[in-house]
């Protein structure tokens, strides 16, 4: 799991950036930040739980992080499993560091 860390916004502290790993899970109601060093664009896939009253499951929520570029993505309760937590998936880790954070 992605640990989320609390940020201080008044204090202008920083958060503390790990590697992720490919299937990795993140708490729901964080702004989850993810850095993209490599030379290639990733993308950063949330598993919507559900279905649709068709019958059909919900889509995935992709996100694309440029090559070289990141991205601020909110964690959203629509994203939430039933143990409480967001699935997501990286589709590359090398270069890539991520920060889960509540602000404060």
């Amino acid at each position: 799991m992605l640990a989320s860390q609390t940020v201080g916004a008044l204090a202008g502290s920083a958060p503390t950036f790990t590697t992720p790993l490919s299937a990795d899970t993140v708490e729901v109601g964080t702004l989850l930040i993810v850095k993209n060093g490599s030379g290639a664009s990733i993308n950063v896939t949330f598993d919507t739980p559900g279905s649709l009253p068709t019958g059909d499951a919900y889509p995935d929520k992709v996100y694309a992080v440029p090559a070289a570029g990141e991205r601020w993505i909110p964690v959203l309760a629509d994203y939430r499993q039933p143990g409480g937590l967001a699935n997501v998936a990286f589709s590359a880790t090398a270069s890539v560091t991520a920060a889960a954070i509540y602000r404060s």
